[in-house]
């Protein structure tokens, strides 16, 4: 190789290694919003402008975004897709009777008529003044800019929306079940996000969104009597009143004015909703860090003792998830009847509100806590539910077992009953499964709310508490405000431990393998022998290091640890008050494994593989082995 070829080839290795070693990035956008409501329609108009930078290493000549509201309408793949799917989800279906009497289901969003349906049009769509071309398709808008957005630079996108706000059928809509007028979910053109992996424009199927890091400055106008919660800080408070105003000095109202505009501001959000009635209650709470948690609800003296009630477990709730995960970074958070069910959004949830106070404590609970993850650990929800899910739902039970009188050695118990039943079943699909994608609903909540949990609860044992909980406190720090994957979990748990772990998440999240261990045999020391000799098997394909414990008849116990050889890692004693013994690690395409208790003077009483209930092992009755 001659010196110029030698020069160009090292020149092109420096490039490369350059490329690649580049640091994360993401995109931004600022959206400037006045949207005026027409409450007897319920139809409404806007305005938007959106300041785009592109971060990313690429020349962008298109751009996308989501129309969630064109979903609501007969014939759309979400109305499609509740007719095909086998466990359709009973909020989208109305059951009727043929001509024989026989009980039938049938789509709500087939029977919308056109005043009942969603929609939202775009028109006049311009890039820093020229116009661009469009392409409405279904959910989603398709735009071939003007000139294409360089790397580093920024655009300024405007456009005029009208939108009509369907019956509620799933989050957003009027009219809820329990007669929440407004439920502004997914109400407004919202920018597609490009990272990475490219532009993620998927359709609104009903299952879970993606959003781009900015702020929103928003100004609804809506009829007087309104109040209205939702994300971000309201500007105008002592305009508006309503339980709002920070001082006596309210401005005076215009008797003669039959609407009122709102104005909110949301830094750093990546989606921004709102909920609005006539007859909502509105009180407001200090929480930790001196945080505004806001209770909006019906004036309906059935529900109101609840939501006094809930008003100080949620304090103790949010201080909890602060301690664990990290402090929440916003200055109020909203508690909002409206919606399904319950559903997370920016500095906000929607939540039903009549019921039974537990069922009330336990969906704000765990709307509560997508605040950390999802809505400040923004994941890709569509491609990774089982992040934001499950590891929410990791939190809440942590939280409600916390705020429970009885607490239980293992709050994660019934998941792992329900994860089991679904591997019975036969119906699971990986954890990697994009959330459109599974075959039922069923399928679909148990991956990511059971099995999503499971990952870190199953952390737990894999690598110890302290270790887990110090990974999710840097996990937060690190990659707050920002889009992690399921890598950034697993490497930052790798570094707060030592241990190496791309076979967890290999086996747990992208395969249908299973964790099955069992005591194979056991041979009790006697006069003769002097050991007990105890053999165990690994059946099923993923791998894991073993507990073992073993109770004797007098009453003592002692433990035995058995390293997983590609973790190169050793576990701190879970039970310091009981002698461990740590073995030699376990290679994984070994199947069998031996080792021995040297005999004492009393009798074992009793074997058990996993004492801690916190291994995923699908078939447990083999666990144990008993002296009969």
């Amino acid at each position: 190789m001659n010196n110029k070829l030698l020069f160009l080839f090292i020149l092109l290795s420096i490039n490369s290694s350059f490329a690649q070693s580049k640091g994360y990035w993401q995109q931004k956008v600022d959206y400037t919003m006045e949207v005026s409501m027409d409450v007897k329609n319920y139809q409404y108009k806007g305005k938007q402008k959106l300041i785009y930078t592109n971060n990313s290493s690429d020349t962008l000549r298109h751009v996308y975004y989501h129309l969630f509201n064109n979903a609501f309408q007969p014939g759309s793949e979400m109305d499609v897709r509740s007719q095909t799917i086998a466990d359709p989800d009973a909020r989208f279906m109305t059951k009727t009777k043929d001509a024989e009497g026989k009980e039938i289901k049938e789509s709500r969003i087939s029977k919308l008529k056109p005043n009942e349906i969603g929609y939202l049009k775009i028109s006049n769509f311009k890039q820093d003044g020229v116009a661009a071309i469009t392409k409405e398709v279904s959910t989603i808008l398709e735009v071939t800019l003007a000139k294409p957005i360089l790397p580093g630079k920024s655009t300024t996108l405007t456009l005029d929306f009208n939108g009509q706000v369907p019956v509620q059928i799933r989050r957003s809509g009027r009219n809820n079940s329990e007669g929440i007028e407004l439920s502004m979910a997914q109400w407004y053109p919202k920018m597609a996000e490009f990272d990475f992996e490219g532009w993620h424009a998927d359709p609104y199927i009903a299952r879970e969104f993606h959003g781009v890091w900015g702020d929103f400055d928003v100004k609804i106008t809506i009829d007087k009597n309104y109040i209205i919660g939702g994300s971000g800080y309201l500007e105008n408070k002592n305009e508006i009143g309503f339980g709002y105003e920070e001082n006596d000095k309210i401005v005076k109202k215009d008797p003669k004015a039959k609407t009122l505009t709102w104005h909110f501001v949301a830094p750093n959000v990546h989606d921004f909703t709102w909920a609005a009635d006539k007859n909502y209650l509105h009180d407001i709470v200090k929480g930790p860090n001196n945080v505004d948690l806001h209770f909006l609800y019906k004036n309906n003296p059935k529900i109101i003792e609840n939501w006094k009630s809930l008003q100080p477990i949620m304090i103790t709730v949010m201080d909890f998830y602060n301690k664990t995960v990290g402090d929440y970074p916003y200055k109020q958070y909203s508690f909002i009847q409206g919606g399904d069910g319950g559903m997370e959004y920016a500095m906000c949830t929607l939540i039903l509100g009549n019921g039974t106070l537990n069922g009330l404590v336990g969906t704000a609970v765990h709307e509560l806590g997508h605040s950390w993850f999802q809505h400040i650990l923004a994941f890709n929800e569509s491609k990774h539910p089982w992040m934001d899910e499950g590891f929410t739902s990791y939190i809440e039970d942590l939280a409600m077992n916390e705020i429970s009188v009885k607490k239980a050695e293992n709050p994660f118990e019934s998941s792992y009953k329900t994860y089991v039943k679904l591997v019975e079943s036969g119906k699971e699909q990986p954890l990697s499964t994009h959330g459109d994608r599974y075959d039922e609903n069923r399928s679909y909540s148990i991956a990511s709310y059971v099995k999503g949990e499971l990952f870190l609860s199953q952390l737990e044992y894999i690598l110890g508490t302290e270790n887990t909980r110090k990974t999710l406190k840097r996990f937060y720090n690190e990659f707050k405000f920002k889009h992690p994957t399921p890598n950034d979990i697993k490497r930052t748990a790798e570094r707060v431990s030592g241990a190496n772990l791309d076979w967890y998440l290999t086996d747990w999240a992208q395969t249908l393998n299973t964790i099955d261990y069992g005591i194979k045999n056991v041979e009790i020391a006697t006069d003769d022998v002097q050991r007990t000799a105890i053999s165990l098997e690994r059946i099923g394909r993923i791998p894991m290091p073993i507990d073992i414990l073993v109770e004797y008849t007098d009453g003592t116990k002692e433990s035995f640890y058995i390293p997983l050889r590609m973790m190169s890692f050793e576990k701190e004693n879970p039970t310091p008050d009981i002698k461990r013994t740590v073995l030699s690690d376990w290679a994984w395409a070994n199947p069998n494994y031996f080792f021995e208790v040297p005999k004492v003077k009393t009798s074992i009483k009793k074997i058990t593989m996993d004492p801690s209930g916190l291994m995923a092992d699908v078939k447990r009755d083999n666990n144990v082995y008993e002296v009969k």
